[in-house]
């Protein structure tokens, strides 16, 4: 049971500008939700110290939203319509809940993202109107055991992997009170085209078409979507994934491709594409896409500005028949990603970009409408969409009292929806998040170990 206890608003620590920031068409698709992950902490002399958790908490928060102004700020619906949203710089500020938990951290086992770790992670009403939502919440929940966890939510819309992690960088040296201070980089108009570098290709809009459904059913997104989900939270050793990536690698044309074989981010996400095709027991036919983004920051020439603030990402598809993506080895899969991959340059990028800014509406990327209800296309069976975490800095938020002994997706996911996570020991091993329809995991946890 966890009781909120007290509700503190964490504006900036001065005055910062009032002003309407531009929001480029790359995070005008983004979801109008946040991005909820789960930080856990043991124990220790600095949290039982007089220095309390919840105001070094909200005093760094202050000097670090200061940084990151932005992110104090409120979204509001653009007069030109659209679905488009507008960035109103105006120091609202972040709400800090405070909370108790009955709960010890072992409890929470191997951390898998179930409803007991959302009641850690604030919960936002998207009904509500859009420009009374905070860009961040956050919430500081005290374990009977002494140890802590910080859940955090940051806007789609304002930032992906890298900007989140550097603003909670940022966070964490403040409540240590080391430095130096790394400013972000928060003019988004940098991802604009200039007229004399237009791109020299057409974007082709196929790879934002409406993702495969179930063969024989005309829309069967809508009977999916009500099956019940699962969660599973599963790890990868180092000598598995390079079993995964040697196999991948059998029929590697070394010679023809620059040396490079398949990397293990590209046979991680073959094979566990593969299994949940052979899992969900589709019919040879079944048309199925592995949905997942590229970041673009060193693909764009010149790449973008050292700790640009926003979202970097392009959609990338790469799709198969169930029938053939089984029958083949996994490097079938495989080459079927790095293809997709390739497909990332700074003309695809630029025309991408352009594209999604001439769109009359860009209310079809998102999963909620205007006014907060569930819509948007459906990336479950067939389809599966997997977020890689491998790349990113994501353990060390020390505020004071050591690093995290756990740090993790929420519950955020639907049908399909994969993490590919390292994990914290830095051994080369992975945790994979994935939500499946109950009926298949079982199926799918034996395929993803026995096909090793």
């Amino acid at each position: 049971m966890v009781t909120v206890k007290a509700t503190h608003t964490v504006r900036t620590a001065e005055p910062t500008p009032e002003e309407i920031m531009y929001i480029n068409s790359c995070d005008q698709i983004k979801d109008i939700t946040h991005t909820p992950t789960i930080y856990f902490y043991k124990k220790s002399a600095a949290l039982d110290s007089e220095n309390d958790a919840v105001s070094v908490l909200r005093d760094s928060l202050s000097k670090a939203l200061f940084l990151f102004y932005p992110l104090a700020g409120r979204l509001n619906w653009a007069a030109e319509g659209g679905s488009r949203v507008e960035l109103h710089c105006n120091g609202k500020g972040v709400p800090l809940f405070e909370a108790e938990s009955d709960a010890a951290v072992d409890d929470f086992g191997d951390f898998t993202p179930t409803a007991a770790i959302q009641a850690l992670i604030p919960s936002v009403d998207y009904t509500t109107p859009i420009d009374e939502i905070p860009l961040v919440i956050v919430q500081l929940t005290r374990f009977r055991c002494g140890g802590v966890s910080v859940g955090l939510g940051i806007s789609h819309v304002m930032a992906d992997g890298p900007s989140a992690l550097h603003f909670v960088d940022e966070w964490t040296k403040f409540a240590r009170g080391v430095g130096p201070a790394v400013p972000p980089f928060l003019d988004r108009r940098v991802l604009e085209t200039p007229p004399e570098k237009a791109p020299a290709v057409k974007f082709d809009p196929a790879v934002l078409r409406r993702p495969p459904t179930l063969v024989g059913e005309d829309d069967s997104s809508l009977e999916q979507r009500k099956k019940p989900i699962g969660v599973a939270f599963l790890t990868l050793t180092k000598l598995q994934i390079e079993k995964l990536r040697n196999k991948a690698n059998l029929d590697f044309d070394y010679e023809n491709s620059g040396g490079r074989g398949y990397s293990r981010f590209e046979a991680v996400a073959a094979h566990i594409w593969r299994c949940t095709s052979k899992a969900r027991g589709h019919v040879a036919d079944q048309q199925t896409s592995l949905h997942f983004v590229a970041d673009f920051r060193n693909k764009l020439q010149p790449p973008l500005p050292k700790n640009y603030f926003g979202n970097a990402l392009i959609r990338v598809e790469a799709t198969d028949t169930s029938g053939s993506l089984l029958s083949n080895p996994i490097g079938a899969a495989s080459r079927k990603i790095r293809e997709a991959v390739e497909k990332v340059t700074d003309d695809t990028v630029r025309a991408y970009l352009d594209y999604l800014k001439e769109l009359p509406d860009v209310g079809r990327f998102r999963s909620l409408d205007n006014n907060g209800r569930p819509k948007g296309d459906f990336y479950g069976n067939p389809n599966l969409a997997i977020i890689s975490w491998m790349s990113l800095p994501l353990y060390g938020a020390d505020f004071g009292w050591g690093n995290e002994i756990h740090l993790g997706p929420g519950p955020m996911g639907f049908d399909g929806k994969t993490f590919i996570i390292p994990t914290r020991e830095g051994d080369g091993s992975f945790n994979v998040a994935i939500w499946l329809q109950e009926e298949y995991m079982a199926a799918f946890k034996n395929f993803l170990y026995d096909g090793i």
